[in-house]
């Protein structure tokens, strides 16, 4: 049953937008992405909003068709990967007075399938899925029940469903470039297993694209599949740097897998950055506070769980609207102190 929170009388956002002369979509635009607004509206919305007393997270008082709820089905939520993104998510659908219901498939699209099907059946008025690539059965469910989707996490141009996240394949190629960059070109890939994860396969691709741009190719013994899993991927690193000739720097597809990475050459003795270098994708909490600091790809988490959250809010409430809800983010490359130049160029340089 939908959740009545307002009071009769209470400032709606349409009224905001009706006073300020603008749409109701970039009233919420002005609160959540206040940097798309141009200023001069931005003040002009500012002043309605103080004249009117209007409070945004109140603001959506829910009508009868609706169940006040958005499901979100991720892979995980047993490590950081999608931890700030979820948060974000719901606390953007709390100021529209919506709550989130959330499942995960442990990378099993059979079973996002089936929980997309009990999210549905359940009347959420929205829901978010991570990944653009999914199990027939889901894309039918949705077909079925014409709702509101966006796709998060990975960017495509021209795909089906709004999408909001990263290109993959560029985060995968810059963060191999930033390595080649600094004179590297006997690189170990610790990739995640690209089974019913779309983005470990398009940073596997991008990352091999831009070493084969390089001029140089990867030997199946520096192609490592490894689980999202810090102990695990430990194990396995530990056992390649065993063996002889050692690589001088290690790309891992996510920060988490590059954690493990770094615990390993921590066990083995072996010096980051001085005699092997790191880098992973994500900068998630914690990989700032490892010594010596990661260098990663920043994934904007929190900013790709807002703005889903916000597109969906917006296909809710203006569904006849012709709105672009689309948004390409760019990773950020953060260098901290697990990456140099390999020993070797830097005692050339030195000489």
């Amino acid at each position: 049953m939908a959740r009545k929170v307002l009071r009769d009388g209470l400032p709606s956002i349409t009224d905001v937008a009706a006073k300020a002369s603008v749409s109701a979509a970039t009233v919420s635009r002005f609160f959540n992405s206040p940097e798309r607004v141009k200023e001069a509206t931005r003040k002009r919305i500012a002043i309605v909003v103080d004249e009117l007393g209007y409070v945004p997270h109140a603001a959506s008082a829910l009508g009868p068709q609706t169940s006040g709820t958005v499901g979100l089905v991720v892979p995980t939520i047993d490590n950081a990967i999608f931890a700030e993104m979820i948060q974000e998510f719901s606390t953007t659908l709390f100021r529209y007075a919506r709550t989130m219901l959330i499942g995960t498939h442990g990378y099993d699209l059979a079973r996002e399938a089936i929980l997309t099907e009990s999210l549905l059946l359940n009347k959420v008025d929205a829901i978010g899925l991570i990944g653009l690539d999914h199990h027939a059965d889901t894309v039918r469910q949705i077909e079925k029940h014409d709702i509101p989707t966006v796709m998060l996490w990975n960017y495509r141009n021209r795909h089906p469903w709004p999408c909001i996240g990263i290109d993959n394949r560029e985060a995968g190629s810059a963060a191999v470039k930033h390595l080649l960059e600094l004179g590297h070109s006997d690189i170990l890939l610790l990739l995640a297993e690209p089974v019913a994860n779309d983005r470990a396969a398009d940073r596997r691709s991008g990352a091999l694209s831009a070493i084969k741009s390089a001029g140089s190719a990867v030997p199946t013994k520096r192609r490592l599949v490894c689980p999202y899993e810090v102990q695990a991927c430990k194990a396995i690193v530990m056992n390649a740097l065993s063996q002889s000739p050692q690589p001088t720097a290690i790309f891992a597809s996510n920060d988490v897998i590059a954690q493990g990475a770094m615990f390993a050459t921590a066990a083995l003795g072996i010096r980051v950055p001085d005699e092997i270098s790191i880098i992973g994708i994500g900068d998630f909490r914690g990989s700032s506070a490892i010594e010596p600091g990661l260098t990663t790809l920043r994934v904007p988490a929190r900013r790709i769980g807002r703005r889903a959250a916000e597109a969906l809010v917006e296909m809710i409430n203006w569904p006849t609207a012709e709105l672009d809800h689309d948004f390409k983010f760019s990773p950020e490359l953060i260098v901290r102190g697990s990456t140099a130049a390999p020993r070797k160029t830097r005692t050339k340089k030195n000489s």
